[in-house]
This record gives C-alpha cells, sequence and structure tokens, in this order.
C-alpha cells in the first residue's frame, strides 16, 4: 500500500524526537569528559569525510564549487570544535568565589535543525556538534533538494557519536521532509528549540511556532571601497569572496559601491579579475533571468556559475569569466540587480561623496539585509568605526573576505554556519550562534548583604486609626439612618458591632 507522503513524513518525524528525547534524558548523567570526547570524535570524523560530502553537496543539488565546500564542511567541523572545546556546558561552569555566585549549566533538551539546500552538509555538522557539546540532542529537517547529502553527514556523525558512547537516537532526521512535517516539528510539545537557517518564510515559521528560536535573515551585503583603501588587494578579495562557493554563503557581497575617484581603477582590476560588464541590452536580459517576477529571486541562479547565468540570459561570455557586473544606480524590490541574488552578479554603484556612499549602503541593507553584514576596504580606521557606530547590521567587516570572514574563516569570529542579524533583522540575538547559545544558566547566590527593613513610622499608624475611626462613623451613620423611628438606638453596641465586623474582615 501506497502511503500519503506528507502522513510518512510526519511519523517519521515523530519517531525520530520520540528517540531524541528519551536519549537525550540519558545524554543529562553523561560527565564533561564523556562530552568531549563524543564531540571531538564527531568533529574528526566528518572533517575527514569533507571532501566526499562536498562532491555529494553539489551532485544532488546543483550549486556551488566542490573544493569550496570542502572548506565550509572543514570550517564546521575541525574550526568550530577549535572554538568550542573548551567550554564548559556541563554542572558548574563557573563560580565566583567572593560575590559568592555559582553558575550551573543545562540544556535546553531536544532541538529541531533546519538545513538550508545552499549549505546543506556543513550546516548539518555544525548543528549537530553545538548540540552534542550541550547535551542536547537534535532532529534535523533537510531541504528536500538536499536530503541524501545532509543525511549522509548525520549518519557519520551518529555512527561516531554511538561508538564514542552517546546513546542511540541522540541524532534524528527526516528522510522524507515535507513542509508539513516541518512545521509539525517546530510545533512538537517534545521539542525545546528551533535552530532555523532558511528562506524567510521558514525563520518567520520558527518565530511563529511557540517555542524559543534563533532565526536569520537575508543578507543583502553591501561592500564599500573607500578611496583610501588598496584597490587592486580589495577587488582581489571582493571576486574571490563574491565566487566562493558561486556566492551562496548568505554574508557575501552582493553590491558593490566605489569612490568616484577610483571607480576606473576599480573597474580596471575587477575586469583583471575575471569580471564580465554587461552593456544596456545585455543587463536587461540578466535582469529577467535574476528576477522573473520582480522582488522575487530566480531560485535556478542561486549557487550557479558566471558562465551559465549569462547563457541562461542568452549571452555569450569568455570562458574565464568569474562574476557579471552591470552599473547601477538604483535601488529597490523593482531592481533585479539591488536584490539578494546569492550567485556571482554584481551591481557596481557609484558614490560622489563619503555621505553618498553612506546612504548609498543604507539603502541596499533596508531593502533585505538589515541587521546582517556590511564589508568595508579602507585604509582609514576613522571611517571603520564611523561604520561601525552608524550601519544596521551585526557584523562590519574590514579589509577581508566577507563570505567567510563573517563565518569566522579569515577573522576572529566565532567560527559558526548560523548569523544572528539581532533586533535590526527581527532576530534574538546579534551572535555568531555556537555552543553556549544552547545553553541554559541557573544561578545560585548566597546573601552577601546585611539588610535592615524600616518599621512604619508613627504618623502613618496614626493616620490608618484616624481613617478607621472616620469609616466607623460612617457605618454607623449609615446604620442609624436605616433604622426604623421606633427602633431604640444604642450607638455603643452598633460600634462594637461594627468593628468587629471591621476586624474580622482585616484579619482574613
Amino acid at each position: 500500500m501506497q502511503f500519503d507522503h506528507d502522513l510518512q513524513s510526519i511519523q517519521e518525524m515523530r519517531d525520530a524526537v520520540k528517540r531524541a528525547k528519551e536519549a537525550q534524558q540519558k545524554y543529562l548523567s553523561y560527565t564533561q569528559e564523556q562530552v568531549d570526547e563524543i564531540v571531538k570524535r564527531v568533529a574528526d570524523a566528518t572533517f575527514s569525510k569533507s571532501l566526499e560530502l562536498a562532491k555529494m553537496a553539489v551532485e544532488e543539488t546543483g550549486m556551488g564549487i566542490i573544493e569550496h565546500k570542502k572548506i565550509k564542511n572543514e570550517v564546521a567541523s575541525r574550526a568550530v570544535y577549535e572554538s568550542i572545546k573548551n567550554e564548559k556546558t556541563v554542572g558548574i561552569i563557573k563560580e565566583d568565589k567572593i560575590n559568592k555566585v555559582i553558575e550551573v549549566a543545562y540544556p535546553f533538551g531536544v532541538i529541531a535543525g533546519i538545513i538550508p539546500t545552499t549549505n546543506p552538509t556543513s550546516t548539518a555538522i555544525f548543528k549537530t556538534l553545538i548540540a552534542l557539546k550541550t547535551r542536547n540532542a537534535i532532529v534535523i529537517s533537510p531541504h528536500p533538494r538536499a536530503v541524501n547529502c545532509t543525511i549522509e553527514a548525520l549518519k557519520i556523525s551518529l555512527k561516531e557519536a554511538v561508538e564514542a558512547g552517546a546513546p542511540e537516537g541522540i541524532i534524528g532526521w527526516i528522510s522524507k521532509p515535507s513542509m508539513s512535517a516541518t512545521s509539525e516539528l517546530m510545533k512538537h510539545r517534545d521539542v525545546d528549540l528551533i535552530l532555523a537557517t532558511g528562506g524567510g518564510g521558514l525563520v518567520r515559521a520558527a518565530y511563529s511556532s511557540g517555542k524559543p528560536a534563533y532565526g536569520v535573515g537575508p543578507g543583502n551585503v553591501p561592500v564599500y571601497i573607500e578611496k583610501t583603501a588598496h584597490v587592486a588587494k580589495a577587488v582581489k578579495m571582493i571576486v574571490d569572496s563574491k565566487t566562493f562557493d558561486n556566492g551562496t554563503i548568505c554574508a557575501t557581497e552582493q553590491a558593490i559601491i566605489v569612490d568616484q575617484n577610483i571607480k576606473q581603477m576599480a573597474i580596471r582590476e575587477l575586469k583583471n579579475n575575471g569580471a564580465y560588464f554587461l552593456n544596456e541590452e545585455e543587463k536587461a536580459a540578466v535582469e529577467k533571468i535574476i528576477s522573473p517576477t520582480l522582488g522575487t529571486l530566480n531560485p535556478n541562479i542561486v549557487g550557479q556559475s558566471a558562465e551559465k547565468i549569462a547563457n541562461m540570459a542568452g549571452i555569450s561570455v569568455p570562458a574565464e569569466t568569474r562574476l557579471i557586473i552591470a552599473e547601477e544606480t538604483r535601488v529597490g524590490k523593482d531592481v533585479p540587480f539591488s536584490i539578494e541574488k546569492l550567485s556571482p552578479i554584481f551591481p557596481l554603484y557609484t558614490a560622489n561623496s563619503y555621505e553618498e556612499a553612506k546612504e548609498l549602503c543604507l539603502k541596499i541593507l533596508n531593502l533585505g539585509g538589515r541587521g546582517h553584514t556590511l564589508s568595508l576596504h579602507t585604509n582609514d580606521d576613522e571611517i571603520a568605526k564611523d561604520f561601525a557606530l552608524e550601519m544596521p547590521v551585526s557584523r562590519v567587516l574590514v579589509n577581508t573576505l566577507s563570505s567567510i570572514g563573517a563565518v569566522g574563516a579569515t577573522t576572529e569570529l566565532i567560527p559558526s554556519l548560523t548569523l544572528g542579524c539581532g533586533s535590526f533583522g527581527g532576530n534574538i540575538t546579534s551572535d555568531n550562534i555556537t555552543a553556549r547559545h544552547l545553553i541554559n544558566i541557573k544561578r545560585m547566590a548566597y546573601g552577601t548583604k546585611e539588610v535592615s527593613l524600616p518599621k512604619p513610622s508613627q504618623s502613618i499608624n496614626v493616620n490608618l486609626e484616624n481613617k478607621k475611626k472616620q469609616y466607623v462613623e460612617e457605618i454607623i451613620e449609615e446604620v442609624v439612618k436605616k433604622m426604623k423611628p421606633q427602633e431604640k438606638v444604642d450607638s455603643a453596641v452598633i460600634s462594637k458591632l461594627v468593628n468587629e465586623i471591621i476586624n474580622k474582615y482585616q484579619t482574613n
């Protein structure tokens, strides 16, 4: 009998969550030493399979470059491991003997991991490692276009983790993913936290699930070549970054802004590094390929080479072409070159002043990259600080490759494949997500200060007594008014009765 795909997917998800919860309860008793050994073994195993997993990802998704995906897998395994290996995540993690405060780590429980098609194996490895490090279990929902390579990365991780002593089921996945199963996974009663990396719709769903969630926003990253920059060096880094894995990292530069007085030098260097500049007719043809429906990116160009995209537009470019560039003056959803493209395509904007450059950067970020990243090439530290102070981003990268600099490969930022966008981008954090985001911390605090509480002042007591007397008199007056004329009035008796009633209610 052929069962409905969605039903199979949902049932598989439920089974995986059930196993994960049971495994996580066992994992709670593991020591820091046991946890660290499991994490090291998984990191080493996935690192050793970096090339194999890269090949699988490119073959299955049709996106990116094998050698570059290998590097991403290495960052996700080895670099992430090196950044978290010495962190305490079990039991007492900090003891302040002077202030008498002790901090104790405890995990969230079961984590739901949502994986994108652009960086499937590296993101799966990364999320698995930080979950294991913090004694959480994880259940992964792969992207439908990257199921096999994602699951292979998870199988390698699970096998090594179990052989190192982890409980079966600590890593789970959906082998037949569907939107229904992913949505239900995020809302499942036994899921305690969501790590969502993917499209805007999925991230919004994560934040709407009623669960704690780390999501990420889009990265429409402007890169500004300021007039004091070393132009040749800056351009080479920008081209290398933009063409890294054919532009599939969300922190990759999306638009170049260049000062007018170094524009021609920048154009010459771009051409020397394999850029093809479109004429107006060619630009119009590529615009239709970028965004057949204005405001929406064509998914068929994501992670594709410049030559392939040019062929899709009916344009012949030299064989050594690495990226496609068109001069642009406008920014907006109806301007295809100005949106996030996740492919080796650039608009080139000219700034006639420093203020105009900042304004262009801000417009591009406001179009779809607020909170994420801005790239800057300059030899003026004051300008770099000014951008850091004024731009609505969580990362300002100076004189480096934005794509891999943001994930920690060429900078000292925390190695991560999930980059928070903070309140600018509607995210809960602006950090590069890592192990410390997957633990809660309880605090035990001893009393260190003596406190003497003041007694109520006499004037307050007198005032309260006067108010009580006035209140009693008002009640007596009301009682007397309601009595019949022929009845004998004994004020003392009534007063005693009212006081008894008031005292009774005050003590209750």
